[in-house]
């Protein structure tokens, strides 16, 4: 029996949490815990391999649990071991001879495990039942739908192009070449691309839409899987190539988080003090890398050392025009820096994170609003007016990263107080202990 989380995360403490306002400048050195995006690609990729793998490092939170508890669904052995990490055991993950459908996934909020395991479900043989949180059935899936359709899938949504449906599972997938718009997500390519070895015949994919966002996403999925022995050729912008092979069994080290890590990182600006993440990667396909860059466009200094990232306040927070198509997932924490720079700021190639956990353009626009704030809503953006702001309830949304940036928005601003803290275990349940642990 395996001693793992049965059930999603729970570290974070649910309810309304006074976000502090330290008095000092932050001087901090902040672990966080093991990417999102890595762990649960990761773990599909053990999932469908041609052994077992270990992956050390790997993040214990609510999105990797439902990742967990899916794959075991599909018969997949997934059990923990002791490791070296702070925030939980190494997980050993052992595929099975072939997936077992007559059973229910139950993605919660987490879009990887939505898009990420539908494809694995149609290579099972039985029913499978893929439904999610009621604040998660307004995710994107037609397009995945579509696609899954176009390979060989058995799917019945009752016409509403959405979660719930059921995959009706024959044991594999035919493949072949697929067109799909990914303007509204890049896991809809992730997805079919970290499934397609295993499909008859491989998969050609091409991606026909207005914009393809988070491109640095794809491009961990591709690597991910050259690390495992498959080859993705890449003949143009929008099309992808994966020959049907194995899968192979790899111990892997998953990265930290280092979208987790903007908070903290944004903590040294506000407070006119130095933050200092380790284990920062010299090179990463995620968009939290990009911090590095962002952050002194901003007025910050970076500098690393030792295999750590150190940001430390400038002499002014400087208001941008920036582009954040590649790494919108920064937008939460990015525009609660903008809230207290010196000049207005634009933040545009974002207009798809509508449909994350929640509508985050609208929901930091409306927060902002609501402590005395100017923003407004752009149709692929946001804009932001500085000007004083005073406490008042900072809106969760159930989204981890409008959570967080209520936290960055109390740094400077006495009487914030954050709706449900609880929320940030979707990808990070330490929050409030890490967070406490670096104001102390």
């Amino acid at each position: 029996m395996s001693d793992a989380p049965s059930s999603p995360a729970t570290t974070a403490a649910s309810g309304s949490w006074p976000a502090p306002t330290p008095t000092e400048p932050v001087h901090a050195r902040v672990s966080v815990p093991g990417s999102k995006s890595l762990t649960n690609r990761e773990l599909v990729l053990a999932a469908i391999a041609d052994g077992p793998s270990l992956l050390t490092g790997a993040l214990h939170s609510d999105d990797s649990v439902r990742m967990i508890e899916a794959l075991r669904t599909l018969g997949v052995s997934i059990e923990p071991v002791p490791g070296d990490s702070p925030f939980g055991p190494d997980l050993d993950v052992t595929p099975p001879a072939r997936f077992t459908g007559g059973t229910t996934i139950d993605c919660g909020q987490a879009g990887t495990v939505m898009r990420f395991v539908s494809p694995i479900a149609g290579l099972a043989v039985g029913d499978v039942h893929v439904t999610a949180h009621p604040t998660a059935m307004h995710r994107p899936m037609g397009a995945m739908i579509q696609a899954l359709r176009e390979v060989g899938a058995d799917i019945d949504d009752a016409g509403s192009w959405a979660l719930p449906f059921d995959i009706r599972g024959h044991g594999h997938l035919r493949g072949g070449e697929v067109t799909v718009d990914a303007s509204q997500s890049s896991q809809f390519v992730s997805g079919l691309l970290l499934a397609a070895a295993r499909f008859d015949v491989g998969l050609r994919l091409i991606h026909d839409g207005e914009r393809l966002p988070s491109l640095p996403h794809i491009e961990m999925t591709v690597e991910a899987l050259a690390r495992r022995g498959v080859h993705v050729e890449h003949p143009s912008p929008n099309e992808w190539v994966v020959p049907a092979g194995p899968v192979r069994g790899k111990d892997v080290a998953i990265e930290p988080d280092l979208s987790n890590a903007a908070p903290f990182l944004a903590a040294a600006i506000l407070t006119d003090g130095s933050v200092t993440v380790p284990g920062w990667p010299a090179h990463s396909t995620q968009p939290g890398a990009l911090l590095a860059d962002i952050l002194p466009v901003m007025g910050a200094h970076a500098s690393r050392r030792a295999g750590a990232l150190t940001i430390t306040a400038g002499d002014r927070i400087a208001g941008v025009d920036l582009d954040l198509s590649a790494a919108s997932e920064l937008t939460p924490t990015l525009f609660a820096l903008a809230a207290f720079a010196d000049a207005p700021t634009t933040f545009h190639g974002i207009g798809h994170i509508r449909g994350h956990e929640t509508d985050r353009i609208s929901a930091l626009v409306d927060n902002l609003r609501a402590l005395g704030g100017d923003a407004e809503e752009r149709e692929d953006g946001i804009h932001i007016r500085p000007r004083p702001l005073h406490g008042g309830t900072w809106r969760a949304h159930h989204d981890h990263r409008i959570a967080t940036a209520g936290a960055v928005i109390g740094l400077r601003v006495p009487g914030v107080m954050v709706d449900d803290i609880g929320t940030t275990a979707k990808t990070m349940p330490e929050f409030p202990r890490l967070w406490a642990d670096m104001l102390a």
